[in-house]
């Protein structure tokens, strides 16, 4: 009976333990929009916990990307956790689950959502709520998160504290008083959110018997431990030596480390529902550690994966050649080397006539092709050319036949399709009040179709637009910026693809299409485009010894045509009078020579000409 007793006693205190350790602990990330202070709160609460000493102190200490420091944004999520001795003298560990800051991560932002509790909602008491912030809150209302709200820079000048935090009571229908006011840059009223977090943020949920489930919210690759998933342990417990298996591959591996986030990697013994941490199982290939996938054991494996996975999907594409073609090798190894830290990077080979061999490249939107191009030609030293950005375009053939495009030279023969289906997204532009005609503008001639518009205060108007993606890739959210003198912002969400009027445009010099120059269009669009671009290869293509055409045509038809002409040499300089035909003969001997040399004479077209794609207004 004793015995029994003292077998009910220790199950008794290993469930009462399991239920008090989750009850310190605070899973919690920060939404804000691109330069509202999130990486300077995220500094001082590192500094308030003690996380960082005084001495190793930088500023945006979780960003570690040179790129990161200058844009003020967060490319590469990361996560820290903290350890905080609160009023009530116990222990809190607080994990800070970090998230990127742009909608083409959306994804990478909605599962670090899934992995907490709690968000910090923050605000620039100058700016206000942004495009970009009412989109991520959304997404932490769909996860049920506490969401408390934060106003930072409350000491500028143009800080505008009462008409924030109005905004703020309309977003969230919150009180008042629940918005705490400091500046992360002075480090006031850091006090007052450490205590928000342990107070109102609840503790983790999940089952601490059941069959184990991690969910990885970020990975990264290690040249030397191979991939390394970030994981937050929803249910049960995973232990160093255990054998685990990924739900969506159904690859299996063998732990070898698993430990916490600190500044750096702490290991442990094991991770338990609630906790925040990494595993490392020799996994070669990042492609096996997928954000949103779900971890379990192979010896006793959990029914069900976490819901909301899915394969990250490259939405914009492009083809990246080296200016020298000595230097396709490197260019190979700098993006193979990228895509060990970016699963969601997709890269074909590719050749083109005019521009030799390369890569197309799938991105997730237009920053993400931004950053990676500017880290080739930083971290790489690689010097590009780069072809106009496109989506991908579905295509129903007659025959019903369905083919996706991401390069325009693939398109098939215009007589073969019976439509074309591009990709759509649902848009919304928070813009000051004085600038709504000229951005209703800019959306009507981006083919955008206008659904409503709602006003956050009396000075700001917020437009929800629904626009072809293909239009608002290419410079669409730097004209946003021009036309409302930087106070616009923009934020959008893929809906899915429609039936539309596109065509191909080909480029055709001296009648031989340039494959590189190609793009899908509009119909509507198709005459401007190519009168614009026809009118500037004239003025960067050099003058030949023979006339050259530049024409721009749909299928057979051609819509737009400049010459180049020709240089002349004066070969009737040396008759001094005498009779006229042997003017003729002279001139029709050049002629020929003429017609010969344009049938067997080469256009070197310049990388200019490639890069007035992108100039085009």
């Amino acid at each position: 009976m004793s015995r029994l007793f003292s077998t009910l006693t220790i199950i008794l205190n290993i469930l009462i333990f399991n239920a008090m350790y989750k009850e310190n602990i605070r899973n919690f990330c920060i939404i804000a929009h691109i330069d509202h202070g999130k990486s300077t709160l995220a500094d001082r609460l590192l500094e308030k916990t003690k996380t960082v000493s005084p001495e190793s102190m930088m500023n945006q200490v979780l960003d570690d990307m040179d790129l990161e420091r200058e844009r003020g944004i967060t490319i590469k999520a990361h996560a820290i956790m903290m350890h905080y001795k609160h009023k009530d003298n116990k222990k809190y560990t607080l994990n800070l689950i970090d998230t990127p800051g742009h909608v083409d991560f959306s994804y990478e932002v909605s599962r670090s959502l899934v992995a907490c509790e709690g968000a910090l909602l923050v605000v620039d008491a100058a700016q206000g709520i942004e495009a970009q912030t009412v989109s991520n809150i959304y997404l932490a209302m769909e996860n049920d998160l506490t969401i408390i709200p934060v106003i930072n820079k409350i000491d500028l000048p143009s800080a505008q504290i009462d008409r924030t935090r109005n905004e703020i009571v309309e977003l969230l229908g919150c009180e008042e008083e629940d918005i705490l006011l400091i500046s992360a840059k002075q480090g006031t009223g850091i006090d007052s959110v450490l205590d928000a977090i342990v107070n109102k943020i609840p503790p983790p949920a999940g089952e601490t018997d059941s069959a184990p489930r991690a969910l990885i919210f970020d990975s990264v690759f290690d040249f030397y431990r191979g991939a390394i998933a970030y994981v937050r342990m929803i249910d049960g417990t995973i232990r160093q030596g255990d054998k685990i298996i990924f739900m969506s591959t159904g690859r299996e591996f063998e732990i070898d480390e698993i430990g916490v986030l600190r500044l750096r990697r702490q290991k442990k013994e094991c991770l338990k529902s609630g906790e925040v941490g990494y595993i490392i199982a020799g996994v070669k290939n990042l492609k096996d550690t997928k954000v949103g996938d779900t971890i379990t054991l192979s010896d006793n494996p959990a029914s069900t994966p976490l819901p909301g996975f899915k394969e990250p999907k490259p939405m914009v594409f492009s083809g990246l050649f080296p200016t020298d073609s000595d230097d396709l090798e490197e260019l190979r190894n700098a993006l193979d080397r990228l895509k060990l830290n970016d699963s969601a990077l997709s890269i074909m080979p590719e050749s083109s006539a005019a521009l030799g061999f390369g890569f197309r490249v799938g991105f997730l939107g237009l920053l993400h092709m931004e950053i990676i191009q500017e880290r080739l030609e930083r971290e790489y030293k690689q010097n590009l050319i780069t072809t106009m950005p496109n989506v991908e375009v579905i295509v129903i053939k007659k025959t019903g036949e369905t083919v996706i495009i991401d390069n325009p030279a693939k398109l098939p023969k215009v007589h073969e399709i019976d439509h074309i289906e591009e990709p759509f997204v649902d848009a919304n532009i928070i813009t000051p009040s004085e600038y709504v005609g000229n951005l209703m503008k800019l959306a009507q001639d981006r083919r955008g179709e206008y659904k409503n518009t709602s006003y956050i205060d009396e000075s700001r108007a917020n437009l929800y637009y629904r626009f072809p993606l293909s239009e608002i890739i290419f410079d669409f959210y730097d004209k946003l910026k021009s036309l409302s003198r930087g106070y616009a912002s923009f934020d959008y969400e893929i809906i899915g693809f429609e039936k539309s009027d596109l065509v191909k445009l080909d480029l055709l010099i001296n009648g031989e299409p340039v494959d590189a120059l190609s793009m899908i269009v509009h119909r509507s669009k198709a005459y401007e485009w190519g009168q614009k671009l026809t009118i500037k290869l004239k003025e960067l293509i050099p003058r030949q010894l023979f006339e050259v055409a530049i024409q721009a045509a749909i299928g057979s038809k051609v819509i737009s045509r400049t010459t180049v002409k020709a240089l002349r040499k004066n070969v009737t300089a040396k008759c001094y009078g005498g009779d006229i035909t042997r003017k003729r003969k002279l001139l029709e001997k050049q002629r020929q020579g003429k017609k010969r040399m344009k049938m067997v004479g080469k256009i070197e077209i310049p990388q200019e000409a490639f890069l007035a794609l992108l100039q085009i207004k």
